[in-house]
């Protein structure tokens, strides 16, 4: 899609794993864990009149430039590889997770200038590899393999955009996971690498003019030494890169010196004759749009939405009509179109209204306005025609997740990928001008998806908020209330959790482990209304959500607090770390992931300034008081009883800066009383979560579930 925004990712599915049931847990007799010594220092910041103490300032340091930060993180990886390796069963959960991984993997094909293209992996493939054909029926060969650059597979294929012509392909590389990318060309026709590269790019968008000579971009200015994996991201522009010449002859085409926060996302409307800007400032999904006649060699862009009150996401034009899904008094979104030359509100026309379900995406493809909705966070996609007089439903073999439906307006087919939480992704080409689905191509993986079951249930909040939750384990489950459970969660950025497949959280139920998952506020299950429900002053409600499922799950027997244990990345961290900082007596085991735990100064850093929309800011005295209140760092109480823990980060991470995880970690060491283990496990050549390859995940997930084992067994 066209329309922009900077969020923190929803980690991958592949976050919940394999437990083995009869595992002794940690024992009284066995010796307590000894910690690294971590130093302290006399930092304290003064913030609105209160005093903040920060003893472990200096662990935000960068460990490739510490020498303090990089000794701290062998000793800690030293203490928590040396318990892992100890746990018996820590091989066989890493075999078993490497045999249900090793199966063929499609991704739904697309289409761009005349060929097909999609991905493909053998099983344990490090990277996806991008192969292509002339017909569907045709050979496909490789197009690009990642995996021949680098030999531990950390250099990662980062996104591709392919001209119009099917001339070119521009593709972006990531090293070690992190969101810098620098961009490529390779010529379609020859097969040929050319001599271009693109620095500095993240956060952004690429278009190619319709002549397929050039493409506009966004990029930073290069940071300064040293300062690449912290400093914080300001001052991006677009540029317009001619094919064949060096990136110093770029044509600056955009900048906002005087809005150093304010990002830009490029396109190039289908018909070549419109450059559109979409203008963002955060993670929120308000935008300013711009538009530039690329008829007219000295147009000036001319603005069309001015301020950041609500979302324009450009969808595409016929001529000077454009088309946006949009929060105009439609908190679940609509489809509205604008006269780029009757630009005032009361011309705008309405094309497909709101309905009760909120609308995720739209594409328009084959004349068609593809709309993806969530019912109950499950996917529900609709054809308009373009007046948005409704055609059709697609019909999906049950509750689960569809992702695809790309294209372009002349297109009469579109292809998608069809999951639940036990039925491995299904491949189906579906023809737009009949309406039917034929099936491509289904997963072969060892499982039986009749083997289990899937429900979605609903459960009251603290404040009366009635919240979904997906629950999966094997058919014929005893609620005793001693089944090991993970719960996941995210809760923010307006991001929906779905149902999909994932082989972790497989394992985990073939061994009979229930894995939970709620549809917390804060995400977009239910519209810009649930989301800023979840947010800002209101993010406690999130906290709430989660907590409230963990007693529900409690209450219908499914699980106890000695089998309870909760789980989550990024945003997902904090609410881990919110959760059993609030509640540490309500769960037996916490997987914080590269977690946003410091929140005084989460905007400090890189990417983190975008989170304000989110989560507010310690400037602002109101809000201070808020995230004090439930920053995990600042809430962690000396000779506290806390869960078995293992937090996890990666040195690499830029988006969520490991200090966050390294300060939480030794705070938490620290304070806590007890036997449970409270470890952190430090990735290296790893970011924050994309592009990792297979190894690292098998291993980091057989990592997690063994330490599960450990502290969650009878």
């Amino acid at each position: 899609m066209p329309h922009l925004s900077v969020r923190l990712p929803l980690m991958s599915a592949a976050l919940v794993g394999a437990l083995t049931l009869n595992d002794s847990a940690v024992s009284a007799g066995e010796p307590r864990l000894t910690y690294p010594e971590t130093k302290k220092i006399d930092h304290v910041d003064e913030l609105h009149g209160t005093r903040v103490a920060d003893p472990y300032r200096w662990l935000e340091d960068d460990v490739r430039t510490s020498k303090d930060v990089a000794n701290w993180v062998e000793a800690e990886n030293n203490v928590t590889f040396a318990f892992l390796e100890a746990i018996p069963e820590r091989e066989a959960i890493r075999k078993r997770l490497t045999e249900l991984w090793n199966y063929e993997k499609f991704g739904a094909p697309f289409k761009a200038g005349g060929r097909y293209y999609h991905y493909y992996n053998t099983g344990l493939q490090n990277q996806n590899v991008l192969y292509t054909r002339g017909r569907l029926d045709d050979e496909a060969r490789i197009l690009l393999d990642p995996n021949t650059w680098s030999k531990d597979g950390t250099v990662a294929l980062a996104g591709t955009s392919f001209s119009d012509d099917g001339r070119f392909l521009a593709y972006g590389v990531a090293e070690a996971g992190s969101d810098w990318n620098t961009w490529r060309f390779l010529n379609l026709e020859t097969g040929k690498k050319l001599d271009d590269e693109l620095k500095w790019l993240k956060f952004g968008g690429m278009s190619w003019t319709k002549d397929g000579r050039g493409l506009f971009y966004s990029r930073y200015d290069e940071p300064k030494e040293g300062q690449a994996f912290q400093s914080l991201n300001l001052n991006q522009k677009i540029w317009y890169h001619r094919v064949g010449t060096p990136q110093s002859d770029d044509v600056l085409v955009y900048k906002r010196p005087d809005e150093p926060e304010w990002g830009f996302g490029p396109h190039v409307t289908e018909d070549g004759r419109y450059l559109v800007i979409t203008v963002w400032k955060g993670t929120d999904h308000r935008y300013r749009i711009l538009y530039r006649d690329l008829d007219e060699p000295y147009a000036m862009p001319v603005e069309l939405i001015d301020s950041f009150e609500n979302e324009f996401s450009f969808l595409g034009n016929d001529g000077t009509t454009f088309y946006f899904k949009t929060d105009v008094d439609a908190p679940r979104k609509r489809v509205i179109a604008i006269d780029i030359r009757k630009p005032a509100r009361e011309h705008w026309r309405e094309i497909i209204p709101q309905t009760k379900e909120t609308l995720e995406d739209v594409n328009i493809v084959g004349n068609l306005f593809v709309c993806e909705y969530l019912k109950d966070a499950t996917t529900q996609v609709k054809m308009h025609d373009m007046t948005g007089a409704f055609v059709r439903e697609v019909e999906f073999p049950g509750l689960g997740t569809a992702t695809g439906f790309g294209g372009k307006r002349t297109d009469t087919e579109t292809f998608y990928s069809f999951s639940s939480f036990a039925t491995p992704p299904t491949i189906y080409r579906y023809d737009l001008i009949t309406g039917k689905s034929t099936l491509l191509r289904q997963a072969k993986v060892d499982v039986k998806p009749a083997d289990y079951e899937v429900k979605q249930v609903f459960y009251k909040s603290k404040d009366g908020t009635k919240v979904p939750m997906f629950i999966a384990h094997k058919k014929g489950l005893k609620l005793d209330g001693t089944n090991p459970t993970v719960l996941y969660g995210y809760g923010g950025f307006n991001i929906s959790l779905t149902p999909g497949f994932s082989i972790t959280r497989v394992a985990w139920m073939e061994r009979g482990g229930v894995f939970a998952m709620p549809n917390l506020r804060g995400g977009g299950e239910y519209g810009e209304e649930w989301h800023q429900g979840g947010t800002k002053l209101n993010k406690q409600n999130v906290f709430d959500d989660f907590i409230g499922a963990a007693e529900w799950l409690i209450e219908n027997k499914y699980t106890s607090p000695k089998k309870l244990a909760i789980q989550g990345g990024s945003n997902g961290g904090l609410l881990v770390g919110a959760c059993m900082t609030q509640r540490p007596e309500l769960f037996a085991a916490a997987l914080p992931a590269v977690g946003v735990m410091d929140m005084l100064r989460f905007h400090k850093f890189t990417a983190g300034r975008f989170w304000v929309d989110d989560y507010g800011s310690a400037d602002d005295a109101s809000q201070f008081e808020a995230l004090l209140k439930y920053s995990p760092y600042h809430n962690l109480k000396p000779g506290t009883r806390y869960p078995a823990t293992m937090v996890t980060t990666a040195d690499t991470d830029d988006r969520v800066v490991p200090g966050h995880s390294f300060k939480f970690a030794a705070r938490l060491q620290e304070c806590h009383k007890g036997d449970n283990p409270v470890l952190i496990r430090i990735e290296t050549k790893a970011g924050h979560g994309a592009g990792k390859p297979t190894a690292k995940l098998i291993e980091e997930s057989a990592d997690m579930w063994a330490f599960l084992v450990k502290v969650l067994g009878e």
